[in-house]
């Protein structure tokens, strides 16, 4: 058994009281124990150390040159224990929270909605890392994730946050020239601009219409890549309405048609089950749920809602 496991830590804190206040009564108030307590604790670590720490007289107490000497070791010893032990108790409910996430979704959806969070907590950092990959949480100091997906992911609890839907945007000077979008055969007027993360073909399929004509048209990495494409005047993009709604509010980008789709996956909030034990991220979860419940879903949406 170790060393430290076998000292007295609680008739170290007594006699680091009574040395303050040179007074077993004031050493027990500020304990919160009785004076008979503090005698037993002194007495005991006396003989544990099989010396005596004070010298007692009818209304006072004065340390030892033993006792002088262990004082200054145990002020450090139980300032260093209290410093340690408030740094984790801090740890869990403020400093640095680290979260991963899509790089679309932090600076299309999150960054302008993220004062609200720092007004509320100013005492939790967060630290973003921006990746279309599910990190893995035991080799890094990540404490959440927001996932696009299904909402299984193996050994992590999984929250939905905010539902989606997809539907065609395009700039408003291609819009002016080439007209709106009121029949599938319209999409033929437009170059239809690809990226993995929104297949047209599904979008197509689900509206019914030709998935064949989908082949054509230049193929970008990434969701805001599309966008920005789109906005461009290079074509027309399939936009996640959480991607695009400030875009098509700013008349960056229009809509030329009305048809909307909801995806079949969702933002979620993804993290250890353990990791919700810590109230920063318990404070971040419930903010995120909070503003994604105020965020409605696209104007002119004609399809309901898919059933859980």
């Amino acid at each position: 058994m170790a060393e430290h496991s076998k000292l007295p830590l609680n008739a170290l804190r007594a006699f680091e009281a009574v040395a303050a206040h040179l007074s077993f009564t004031d050493a027990a108030k500020s304990l919160h124990v009785t004076t008979a307590a503090i005698s037993s604790h002194i007495k005991s670590l006396e003989e544990f150390l099989e010396t005596p720490l004070f010298v007692r007289h009818s209304r006072s107490v004065r340390l030892t040159p033993q006792g002088a000497r262990l004082l200054p070791g145990v002020q450090r010893g139980l300032g260093e224990l209290t410093r340690a032990v408030d740094q984790l108790r801090q740890d869990r409910s403020s400093g640095l929270l680290n979260i991963s996430l899509l790089g679309s979704f932090l600076q299309k959806w999150l960054l302008p909605r993220l004062g609200d969070f720092y007004q509320k907590y100013p005492d939790v950092d967060l630290r973003f890392n921006a990746s279309r990959e599910l990190i893995d949480f035991m080799q890094t100091d990540f404490h959440a994730a927001v996932r696009y997906g299904g909402g299984r992911w193996e050994n992590l609890h999984a929250e939905k946050m905010l539902d989606d839907w997809v539907f065609p945007v395009t700039s408003p000077a291609l819009f002016a020239s080439l007209g709106p979008i009121t029949t599938l055969a319209d999409l033929n007027k437009y170059q239809l601009l690809h990226s993995a993360s929104e297949p047209w073909v599904d979008w197509l399929r689900r509206v019914g219409g030709d998935t064949t004509r989908v082949e054509r048209g230049p193929v970008l990495d990434d969701s805001a890549s599309v966008l920005a494409a789109a906005e461009q005047g290079h074509g027309l993009a399939l936009a996640r309405w959480s991607l695009v709604a400030g875009d098509l509010a700013a008349g960056r980008l229009v809509r030329p048609s009305e048809q909307s789709v909801r995806q079949h996956n969702s933002y979620y909030f993804v993290a250890p089950p353990h990791h919700f034990e810590l109230p920063k991220v318990i404070r971040f979860r419930d903010w995120l749920r909070g503003v994604c419940s105020q965020f409605p879903p696209p104007e002119g949406e004609r399809l309901e809602p898919e059933k859980e």
